[in-house]
C-alpha cells in the first residue's frame, strides 16, 4: 500500500526535475504498444496531429498539401490545404461538433475550416501581432482547446503568456492569466490548452515545466509538475495526455498526478488521442526524422483478442 501511495508522489518529483531520471520512469510503466512508423515516409515536418473518435486521424504538414488524412490503420484518405493559408502551419484539432481548427503562429491567427477545406473563420488579426491585453490579435498563439458549450480557447504563448477565451461564433469572452512568470497564475511558453469536465482551463506552462490550472472563471487554482512543450489533450474520460519535445515523452495525468509515461522516438510535438480507443498519436518535429508514432493501449489489445 505505501508504495501506491509514494509512486505518484516520486513520478512528479522525477518529471519537476525535467525526467533526469527517464530510463527508470520508463521501465516502471509498459502499458503502450508504440510504433514509430505507423505511415509511411515524410516529405514535411509532420506538425500536428488529431483524432476524431470516428476512424479519421489528420496530420497537419509544413508543407503543401497541408492537411493528411488517414484511417486508424494509417492507410491514406485524402490530402488538402494549398499554399497561402499558413505562415506557418502548427496545431490542428477536432472541435466537439466536428468540425477542423489549426494554428498559424507566424501569422498571429486561428482558422477554422468548413468541410470544403476552405477558412470559414478567422481568430485574432491576420499579420497583426497583439500583447497580453488584446482582445482581438495574439502574438504567436499555437494551438486551441474547446468548452462543453463551445467555446475555444486559444493559448496565446510563444510571445505572450496567456489564454483567450471566445465563444464558438468568435466573440471575446476572457483573458486568463497575461502575466510571463513562474509564480502562481503566471506563466511562461504557454502551449496548449484543454478544458476539464469541471470547467477548468489547464494550461501547457512549458517553460515552467507544468501545467497551470484555472477555474471556470479564469482565478487560478493550482499547478501540476509535468514536462508540457508539446500537446495537451483530456480524454472523455477526464485523463490528461501532455506531450513534450525536449522528454520525448507522453506524459499521462489522473487526478491531478502523472500515473504513466510513454516514451516516443523524436521530439512529440504534436499530440492527438483518440477518444474511442485511447490511441495516442504524436508527430515529432525532428529536423531530418518527421514521423508520427501510435500508441496502442495494451490492454485494449488484450480485451479484443
Amino acid at each position: 500500500m505505501r508504495r501506491h501511495i509514494l509512486l505518484p508522489l516520486a513520478i512528479a518529483g522525477l518529471m519537476a526535475a525535467g525526467l533526469s531520471a527517464q530510463s527508470s520512469l520508463v521501465s516502471i510503466f509498459d502499458k503502450y504498444t508504440v510504433n514509430p512508423k505507423w505511415v509511411a515516409a515524410w516529405d514535411a515536418y509532420t506538425s500536428g496531429v488529431a483524432a476524431d473518435g470516428k476512424g479519421n486521424v489528420l496530420v497537419l504538414v509544413r508543407q503543401v498539401p497541408h492537411f493528411r488524412l488517414f484511417t486508424a490503420a494509417g492507410q491514406p484518405v485524402r490530402q488538402w490545404g494549398e499554399a497561402g493559408i499558413f505562415t506557418l502551419a502548427h496545431s490542428v484539432h477536432y472541435d466537439p461538433e466536428g468540425n477542423i481548427w489549426a494554428t498559424d503562429p507566424d501569422g498571429h491567427a486561428i482558422y477554422k475550416f468548413g468541410a470544403d477545406g476552405k477558412v470559414v473563420l478567422t481568430l485574432g488579426t491576420k499579420g497583426t501581432p497583439g500583447d497580453d491585453t488584446s482582445k482581438t490579435s495574439f502574438n504567436r498563439p499555437n494551438a486551441v482547446g474547446f468548452g462543453p458549450n463551445g467555446d475555444v480557447y486559444v493559448s496565446d504563448g510563444y510571445n505572450n503568456s496567456r489564454v483567450v477565451q471566445f465563444t464558438k461564433d468568435g466573440r471575446f469572452v476572457r483573458i486568463i492569466g497575461g502575466k510571463k512568470g513562474s509564480g502562481p497564475g503566471e506563466m511562461s511558453l504557454v502551449h496548449g490548452v484543454a478544458i476539464d469536465s469541471q470547467g477548468r482551463i489547464i494550461a501547457s506552462d512549458a517553460q515552467n515545466k507544468r501545467l497551470s490550472i484555472f477555474g471556470p472563471d479564469g482565478a487560478f487554482i493550482k499547478s501540476i509538475p509535468a514536462p508540457s512543450w508539446g500537446g495537451l489533450v483530456i480524454a472523455p474520460d477526464q485523463t490528461i495526455y501532455v506531450s513534450d519535445v525536449n522528454a520525448g515523452v507522453v506524459s499521462v495525468i489522473r487526478n491531478d498526478q502523472i500515473v504513466d509515461v510513454i516514451k516516443v522516438d523524436g521530439r512529440p510535438h504534436g499530440l492527438g488521442v483518440d477518444p474511442a480507443t485511447g490511441d495516442v498519436y504524436t508527430t515529432s518535429t525532428q529536423q531530418g526524422m518527421p514521423n508520427v508514432t501510435k500508441s496502442t493501449p495494451k490492454a485494449a489489445r488484450a480485451a479484443a483478442n
